[in-house]
């Protein structure tokens, strides 16, 4: 008896009041307005400035730098190979490794062009 008249008192405290209000909750749906709307446009706002633009502006410059990609210079991969351009093509990309070791790339492999003698700076780091 003790035991059903605590659950009763912890299932009443725990189950939110406006689960009862059924009138009040119907009032309030009715009413509507411009709040919903302010706040999802102001959602989508939000969104674009910090996540989609920033996005955009990055595959832009990502863009350009696989395009400007030409022969001699010296890339960085999206696998952390480091290597010397021999030749280029449409979609891919020559890349010598070392002596007498080439391979074929697509463009957006490209991670980044780095500055002329960075594989001799590599070389003598050993």
């Amino acid at each position: 008896m003790i035991r059903s008249k605590i659950l009763f008192a912890l299932s009443a405290a725990l189950i939110p009041a406006f689960v009862f209000a059924e009138g009040e909750a119907a009032a309030a749906t009715q009413q509507g307005g411009f709040g919903p709307i302010i706040f999802l446009v102001a959602i989508l706002a939000f969104m674009y400035l910090l996540v989609w633009r920033p996005q955009q502006k990055k595959a832009k410059e990502h863009r350009a730098l696989v395009a400007g990609v030409g022969v001699d210079d010296e890339v960085l991969l999206s696998s952390g190979i480091v290597g010397k351009v021999s030749s280029t093509y449409d979609q891919y990309v020559a890349v010598t490794l070392a002596d007498n070791v080439t391979v074929m790339v697509q463009r957006v492999a490209v991670t980044a062009v780095l500055p002329k003698g960075t594989i001799d700076a590599l070389k003598s780091t050993k």
